[in-house]
């Protein structure tokens, strides 16, 4: 066997390359991770953790304008903004610090190397270290966890007008009194909440004719009237054709139903999307397929290179955090255990965490129908949950597809409050082959979040009551009860 200077280096220091380089280590692999930045990547820096803190900020604002929907008074909030931003700096700070920091990891046995990385061959990295020198090693196993970017689209202006992504979004000092977002995605509908609460007038522009278009219609359209509602302004279904600057404003011009507009804002944000950071990388020097949308890996992660593998936002697969975890998981026991673990792609949840959250996860009812599968829509409203009602927190549905006969859960969609919990019990549920029946019959806490997912499952067993057996046993018992009007098919108890 040839000798290598470690058994494993993973590159790139995210969610995914923190997590491969510590199950590797507690595998007993001599470890190197190697991160171009700093620790944490974009989750901890410039995308989950400041934005949630940001929307927290934006939500608790909107809660002092709206007091009176809780028996106290309504205020107008005093926002400082510069005060807020420090705020989620720390908030970073805090999270880095007790899970990211390299000491954590260095602890670990884990060599923690600061510096850009590119292959030599098919097992030896070049790092370019920050003093300015370069370091060559080389590994039996390497693990490619560079993460993503903001895709930014070709748009006439863009670049001369200046704009805002993810990685700069929080680090401005002044609330923008006008915010023009391209991109109606997770990210893009969560700033124009954010901002919105916090005093901006935002307006968000989106190809697609709806937002949030991967997720489920009836929660998308729940969660649009909210926001629309808080002051947002979509306009979907736009082609944007340029972008200037104008007496120290900026002019989107865009086309929509075959006419020409525009609109004028004080800043830009651009959440079109994510690609891959692989430049750096040099893969062709080890002879590693990759295309614009990242590296095509297999089922177990594995690049074409049975000794490299792609996770999380480098890959061709899944931008979410809780996948890379899940691929750092998946790839480092396949290659350093050999056993042959395959990611879970049938259960893969996903949230967008405005208020009122949606989440996801399984099988769409569009991707079903697709499909030609057989299959039953249950919903239950947050209106009758209590827990909702107590806390003025009405809006939205949990939407379950399932088989009629047996329960079994294709899949799930919920808008409101805590959605993000709830998609979490139905994927857990669909995981473990728990059925709507067997979750219903499940005792949960009064009056809990998560009685709604109890009670959404308690559809199954109210639509395969039927009028004739309820008649049956009438007769048998010698009831005398109204029989319910079964010919109400949306009929929910």
């Amino acid at each position: 066997m040839a000798t290598y200077d470690y058994d494993v280096i993973v590159v790139g220091g995210g969610a995914a390359g923190l997590t491969a380089s510590g199950i590797s280590a507690n595998l007993g692999a001599k470890t190197m991770m190697v991160e171009a930045h700093r620790l944490g990547g974009d989750c901890t820096w410039t995308g989950c953790v400041p934005s949630k803190t940001l929307l927290k900020a934006g939500k608790v604002a909107r809660q002092i304008r709206e007091a009176s929907q809780f028996g106290l008074i309504d205020s107008e909030p005093e926002i400082n903004f510069q005060k807020v931003i420090r705020h989620v700096h720390k908030i970073r700070e805090d999270i880095y610090k007790d899970a990211d920091r390299p000491e954590i990891f260095e602890d670990m046995g884990i060599d923690v190397v600061f510096g850009t990385a590119s292959f030599k061959d098919l097992h030896t990295l070049e790092i370019e270290l920050k003093e300015g020198v370069s370091r060559t090693v080389s590994a039996r196993y390497i693990f490619l966890a560079t993460g993503s970017r903001t895709f930014i689209p070709k748009i006439e202006g863009l670049e001369s007008s200046g704009y805002l992504t993810n990685e700069s979004l929080f680090e401005i000092n002044e609330l923008p009194e006008e915010l023009l977002i391209i991109g109606a995605g997770p990210l893009g509908v969560e700033m124009s909440q954010a901002f919105a609460n916090l005093g901006s007038k935002v307006t968000v522009l989106e190809a697609t004719d709806r937002i949030m278009p991967k997720d489920d219609p009836e929660s998308e359209a729940i969660l649009r009237k909210v926001l629309e509602e808080q002051g947002v302004t979509f306009e979907t279904g736009v082609s944007i054709t340029g972008i200037s600057k104008e007496n120290g404003k900026k002019v989107i011009r865009f086309q929509k139903d075959g006419s020409s507009r525009e609109i004028l804002g004080t800043d830009i944000l651009v959440a079109t999307g994510r690609t891959p950071n692989i430049e750096s990388l040099d893969l062709d020097a080890a002879g590693i397929r990759y295309h614009a949308k990242g590296i095509p890996v297999n089922d177990s992660c594995r690049t074409n290179l049975r000794h490299i593998y792609a996770i999380g936002d480098v890959s061709d697969r899944y931008h979410l955090t809780h996948m890379a975890e899940h691929m750092a998981k998946v790839a480092v026991t396949k290659a350093l255990v050999k056993i042959p673990m395959k990611m879970d792609m049938k259960h893969v949840p996903w949230v967008t965490f405005t208020h009122p959250e949606v989440g996801q996860v399984g099988a769409s009812e569009e991707e079903l129908k697709r499909k030609g599968k057989k299959f039953e829509i249950y919903r239950f409203p947050y209106s009758k949950i209590d827990r909702a009602a107590a806390e003025n927190e009405t809006d939205g549905q949990i939407k379950i597809f399932a088989s009629k006969l047996t329960g079994k859960i294709y899949g799930a969609s919920v808008v409101g409050a805590h959605a993000g919990e709830l998609i979490s019990e139905y994927a857990v549920a669909m995981c473990n082959g728990v059925t709507l029946r067997k979750l219903a019959d499940t005792i949960h806490p009064y009056p809990s979040w998560g009685l709604g997912a109890r009670r959404a499952a308690d559809q199954w067993y109210i639509k395969n009551q039927s009028e004739w057996s309820v008649k049956w046993i009438k007769r048998i018992f010698g009831y005398r009860g109204e029989i319910p009007d079964y010919s109400d098919k949306d009929r929910i108890i």
